[in-house]
């Protein structure tokens, strides 16, 4: 019998230190590059968008990969391709930890939505409050030291 899945990932991460690296010009071209390197890892995103300092993903990952690894392979290589192209920044990089959220495929439509509507939604609200909504909606337990690095 072969193997079937559906499982869509809501996956969140910001820029280090929370920079606001990702302006109104550069930002398409990051997120472009991101759901292409979601290919090339074997997987799909519906969605890649976010703000100046993150960005929100929602994605099918493969099962014969590790999300932890997913994510890590796909933050590697759009960082190296941002370094490598853009000639604006001295040394981009993104947070080390990150986000991670199942969706059921009942409310993917709602997460495509909300992720689609990233630049709005900020005129509103921080990143930082916005990541621990996201945290507290899921029921994670998280200590706020350690929350953002």
């Amino acid at each position: 019998m072969s193997t079937h899945q559906q499982l869509f990932y809501h996956v969140v991460f910001s820029t280090k230190n929370r920079k606001p690296w990702l302006t109104d010009q550069f930002r398409p071209k990051v997120f472009a590059y991101m759901a292409g390197a979601c290919e090339n890892l074997g997987g799909f995103a519906l969605i890649v968008n976010g703000y100046v300092d993150h960005a929100h993903l929602l994605t099918r990952i493969p099962a014969k990969i590790a999300v932890a690894e997913f994510v890590g392979k796909l933050k590697s290589n759009t960082s190296k391709h941002i370094n490598d192209t853009s000639g604006l920044i001295l040394k981009f990089g993104w947070q080390e930890g990150y986000g991670v959220f199942s969706v059921s495929r009942s409310a993917k439509d709602r997460v495509y939505q909300y992720i689609e509507n990233q630049v709005a939604h900020h005129q509103h609200q921080t990143f930082e409050q916005e990541y621990l909504q996201l945290l507290d909606k899921h029921e994670i337990e998280y200590d706020l030291k350690y929350v953002f690095d």
